[in-house]
């Protein structure tokens, strides 16, 4: 029984430091695996989703995509929360006029936006009677089908879609709502040096760089984000996130994995 007893204590004196250290295992790698999380989303990707229809028809409420952080190059606002680290951007890469960007609001400096590029440093920018006038010549607008946009209640709409392309040749989808609205007819925005003038899709329902105040405004180089790439899902809404056995319904699957232009 001696002999057992002493045996049993040594085998709990030796078991001991191999609990702590399988508990420091644990720890350590949660924190390398936070630690590769954060360096991704700072210096690769970062996942966003669209909670409104200012970019409509090119992203839908309820859309996720995945936005390159490297794309323009890095600056505070490429970090979680914004850290006051600096001012700049490093290994700086300019905007194409086209690219859909993700920007913090130049007016708080924290709020996540998502717009088209439309103006570059220098440009000038005009809206009359709804067409987009770039540096005083019309961006080339043509009529195409209706976009068809149905509610997660179930109701549907249609709305006048038109293809705009620029100068450099990008194409994309815009809509035009309504008639004669203030961003229908605008001043003449000349884009300061260092700044960008973005626009939503959806031309009558977007608050961006045409509304100066309480609105965008220029946006700042330092405040771009990254490059809207690609979407990795998309739900119309109709399906709670427990309500699984809808999820077939809810999903967008059409969608999934489809670049953004």
């Amino acid at each position: 029984m001696k002999l057992e007893s002493a045996f049993l204590r040594r085998r709990k004196r030796l078991s001991k430091p191999k609990r702590k250290e399988s508990v420091g295992e644990v720890i350590r790698t949660v924190v390398f695996a936070v630690l590769i999380a954060v360096g991704i989303r700072t210096v690769a990707f970062e996942p966003f989703n669209i909670p409104s229809e200012s970019m409509l028809p090119t992203l839908l409420v309820g859309d996720y995509l995945f936005v390159s952080k490297y794309a323009y190059g890095y600056s505070r606002h490429s970090l979680p929360f914004s850290p006051p680290v600096g001012n700049g951007r490093a290994f700086e890469d300019m905007p194409q006029r086209g690219d859909v960007a993700v920007f913090k609001l130049p007016k708080d400096n924290s709020t996540d936006y998502i717009k088209r590029i439309i103006g570059l440093p220098g440009d000038r920018i005009q809206v009359r009677n709804g067409v987009l006038y770039l540096n005083d010549a019309p961006v080339k607008r043509e009529r195409v089908d209706d976009f068809v946009y149905r509610e997660a209640r179930g109701n549907v709409y249609r709305f006048p879609r038109y293809r705009e392309t620029l100068p450099n040749g990008k194409q994309y989808m815009t809509l035009d709502m309504f008639q004669n609205t203030d961003t229908d007819n605008t001043d003449v925005f000349v884009v300061p040096a260092g700044h960008f003038f973005a626009m939503g899709d959806n031309r009558d329902n977007s608050i961006d760089s045409r509304v100066v105040r309480g609105g965008v405004g220029y946006v700042p180089a330092e405040n771009l984000v990254g490059r809207a790439e690609f979407l990795f899902f998309s739900t119309d809404g109709s399906a709670r996130i427990w309500e699984f056995w809808k999820w077939p319904q809810s999903i967008r699957f059409g969608r999934i994995f489809d670049g953004i232009q």
